[in-house]
């Protein structure tokens, strides 16, 4: 599956929005950034499916360019007026050339989701790589109102359950896309979760 980073050129704050290129190209998250209508067209003449892995604004903003630009299916766990289709937890969705199990993973955000397939894990905000708070193995933050670490922790452990082994592509919402152990990176992020301490300074 080939996947394009479409928000990485971006010089305003956005999270990471991917486009996966294949039977079904599909783009997670759509972004902050006004730029990436024109990016995704740099890669791809249509966008047949947007699959969201939660409502914040860095990755939900540009949803309604993106509709109208391509009118592709829009896949999101709670309401939007550009919601085609509501998905849950244990459905599957069609992200490229990959079936991806949807995880509910809340913490973060009341709506997130992740997507795990055999061999990808989008994990939106509830794991990342490395972000200003930790390298290799991050959280999503949970000092804002509504956010909750003890169900951010809960969901990472879920995440573990039902990750098979061998995952070796993670696109996550922010920071940078790795490529290996992907269940070790998740582990670590578990670990520091567990720790309860302050994410940032100000947390």
């Amino acid at each position: 599956m080939d996947v394009h980073h479409v928000t990485e050129s971006a010089d305003t704050f956005t999270c990471n929005a991917f486009l996966a290129i294949g039977a079904e190209t599909t783009l997670v998250d759509a972004g902050s950034w006004e730029g990436v209508v024109d990016e995704i067209r740099e890669h791809a003449a249509d966008v047949d499916a947007v699959v969201m892995t939660h409502q914040h604004g860095d990755h939900v903003d540009q949803l309604e360019a993106v509709v109208e630009a391509f009118d592709p299916e829009v896949y999101a766990y709670e309401h939007h007026p550009a919601r085609t289709h509501a998905i849950d937890d244990g459905e599957t969705v069609t992200i490229g050339d990959e079936e991806f199990d949807v995880v509910y993973t809340p913490g973060h955000a009341d709506d997130h989701v992740s997507f795990v397939s055999d061999r990808t894990l989008f994990s939106g905000d509830v794991v990342v790589h490395d972000d200003g708070a930790f390298d290799y193995g991050s959280f999503g933050r949970t000092d804002f109102p509504g956010q909750s670490r003890e169900q951010l922790i809960e969901s990472i452990e879920e995440l573990l359950e039902r990750m098979p082994d061998g995952i070796e592509h993670m696109y996550a919402g922010h920071g940078d896309t790795f490529q290996g152990d992907v269940r070790d990176v998740v582990e670590t992020a578990l670990e520091r979760a567990e720790k309860r301490e302050p994410k940032y300074p100000d947390e």
